[in-house]
């Protein structure tokens, strides 16, 4: 059996999967707030207790908003800020008594959809985080893509194409893809043209219900996702690119941004296939427990 924990900045959740995929167990707990001490306890606590209520031991995959330094072993670029230095995974081990795989909890949902999700029998599989911040994650032959740095995916903080970039996003850097493609991005990029203090969700339904504004500032954010995208695909040819996040949920994307992406894209045919996710919600913790495969 494999064990899921993924461990976000407001819950913690662990699943048990059996060896076909079937879920046995879930549960989630709310993420102790600026505690490393006791996120940790959390965790520990959450695998024991499920392992006596299936009357087994598993093996132990973690996700989590962040990456392990290749350099320290210590966890960096985390949003939730109480793991950021901290030896996570030497941790976990000791407290386990086993070992632990941790990813970034990107790669998680792109290899929980690459392995029984949308992205399944694909040699190459992007997925790709589009919530409150912009994430990736690459998935080769049913195995996630590190890289040397540990950022292999990171393409939310590389420079939007065809903007002139004047915002500094909380990495440091201006204009970050994350700063145009986000949730709150995309709500804030409504605001400044068109006035309005619309949600992501709200603007989407307004523009199915017939409001213009509305309706351009979707297609803005529709040509900067097949621009962003573009890029990716120039790199990586990838088989299938995975949608995950809030805004993965407007289902207008999958028709308009390939329609838009050909013009950008160094190829006279583009075979990638842009896919809704499959699991939603559940990928990152099925990604965890499906990094022992």
């Amino acid at each position: 059996m494999r064990i899921g924990v993924d461990l976000g900045g407001s819950k913690i959740e662990i699943i048990v999967l059996g060896d076909d995929g079937d879920v046995l167990l879930r549960e989630r707990v709310a993420t102790p707030q600026g505690d490393y001490a006791s996120t940790l306890g959390a965790v520990v606590e959450l695998v024991a207790a499920a392992e006596k209520r299936v009357g087994a031991g598993a093996t132990v995959g973690v996700g989590i908003p962040g990456a392990e330094s290749r350099v320290t072993g210590l966890i960096k670029n985390a949003n939730s800020t109480c793991l950021i230095g901290k030896p996570l995974k030497r941790d976990l081990e000791a407290a386990l008594g086993r070992d632990v795989r941790l990813a970034n909890d990107a790669n998680c949902f792109a290899l929980s959809e690459a392995v029984d999700g949308a992205g399944a029998g694909a040699q190459t599989v992007f997925g790709v985080i589009l919530g409150t911040g912009v994430g990736g994650g690459i998935v080769i032959d049913g195995k996630v893509l590190t890289g040397a740095n540990a950022i292999a995916g990171e393409w939310g903080h590389n420079p939007m194409p065809g903007e002139h970039h004047k915002d500094v996003c909380y990495c440091g850097r201006k204009g970050c893809i994350e700063l145009y493609l986000s949730g709150p991005a995309l709500a804030r990029d409504h605001r400044r043209v068109a006035g309005a203090d619309f949600q992501a969700i709200e603007i989407a339904g307004h523009a199915a219900n017939g409001d213009t504004q509305c309706e351009t500032t979707l297609q803005r954010y529709e040509s900067r996702l097949a621009r962003a995208l573009a890029q990716v695909i120039n790199i990586l040819d990838p088989d299938v690119i995975v949608l995950g996040g809030g805004l993965s949920n407007m289902d207008r994307l999958y028709q308009n941004v390939p329609r838009l992406w050909g013009e950008y894209v160094f190829s006279d045919r583009v075979a990638t296939r842009l896919l809704k996710h499959r699991h939603g919600d559940s990928s990152g913790v099925r990604g965890a427990a499906w990094l022992w495969s």
